[in-house]
């Protein structure tokens, strides 16, 4: 979904200009790897009392850092590697990369269990927000606050508790969004630009603010300065990736066809 020109050798050559806003789009990409903060609180509430909550987010906090840090580098310069500046947003189903057969399948269908459980974890707490809503706006409404419960004898007699308005409300959840995301082409210009605003403030912005209420940080200090240092940073950093991920979509508008995946 870039602007790219033929050469005399079947290459392709991008401009300057075309290279920046390329290079600011996947700065929004690594930026919404890093816009964890809405599912801490999910993760901290499956914490057991020992270790700590504190301990055990530390460590965890550090291992997933870690761990999306290198996998991103490795991502990016093997793709960069291999593909140089025609490295596609996809380096599974670009650029002629199909074989060996097996080991492309196997790589899609951990794509697809990480992103299944991504899009649960993420979507919880959609899920919580609206359903607590309607419950408080609507109490007399059974099928909104009624829970059946339904026993399988095949599973030993296993019970589960099954609310008509959740099984609605989530299913039309999921169909609305899976076709909203396959009407749309743009998956990476779209995911990069919610990274570069989700990322200063969930990621940056509020968790330095409660450091500074909770430690009692004094103003103008040298941690405070440092904090305030570091805001700003990010804040460039989504500012540029918010340009780059605008700037993307705007050429590849003009030869947009719904449900496809290339323009």
């Amino acid at each position: 979904n870039t602007r790219v020109s033929p050469t005399k050798q079947g290459k392709t050559t991008v401009s300057e200009a075309e290279r920046f806003w390329r290079i600011c789009q996947a700065i929004g990409d690594i930026a919404f790897a890093y816009a964890y903060s809405t599912v801490l609180i999910e993760i901290q509430d499956t914490l057991k009392l020992s270790p700590t909550e504190n301990k055990a987010m530390k460590r965890a906090s550090l291992v997933g850092i870690s761990t999306t840090t290198v996998f991103y580098l490795l991502c990016g310069c093997v793709g960069y590697a291999a593909f140089g500046k025609d490295a596609p947003g996809d380096l599974l189903s670009r650029s002629g990369f199909d074989h060996p057969v097996w080991l492309l399948n196997v790589a899609n269908v951990c794509v697809a269990i990480h992103l299944i459980v991504a899009y649960q974890v993420f979507a919880q707490l959609i899920f919580s927000f609206v359903e607590t809503s309607c419950r408080q706006r609507w109490p007399e409404v059974k099928f909104v606050t009624t829970d059946h419960q339904i026993t399988i004898p095949i599973l030993g007699g296993t019970s589960f508790h099954i609310n008509g308005f959740r099984v609605v409300w989530r299913s039309a959840y999921v169909v609305v969004t899976t076709v909203l995301a396959t009407f749309i082409a743009f998956f990476n210009i779209f995911l990069a630009l919610i990274g570069a605003a989700s990322f200063c403030l969930l990621a940056v912005y509020f968790p330095i603010e409660m450091y500074i209420a909770r430690s009692k940080v004094p103003m103008f200090s040298i941690s405070w300065m440092c904090l305030q240092a570091l805001r700003l940073v990010c804040l460039l950093v989504s500012l540029v990736a918010a340009a780059g991920s605008v700037e993307g979509p705007i050429p590849s508008l003009k030869m947009y066809h719904p449900f496809k995946n290339e323009v």
